[in-house]
């Protein structure tokens, strides 16, 4: 488990900093009549949040494979 989390560390913290920002969208912004999918329900907009911040962070991960020259 330590082994997953050291692994995949950004996309976690980036997934939690997506949940909150999405559920802050949700609280200051959010769409009040329901019509919007999104922004409507504080479940959808906190899990879409965590996606989208997830999927952002695991696009900046270090390649640590070392290029052998010859």
């Amino acid at each position: 488990m330590k082994t997953f989390i050291k692994k995949h560390n950004k996309t976690i913290v980036g997934g939690i900093i997506g949940a909150a920002l999405g559920y802050a969208y949700y609280y200051f912004i959010g769409c009040s009549n329901g019509t919007c999918a999104i922004t409507s329900n504080p479940i959808n907009s906190t899990l879409y949040g965590a996606f989208m911040g997830g999927l952002l962070a695991s696009s900046f991960k270090n390649n640590t494979q070392t290029k052998t020259s010859k």
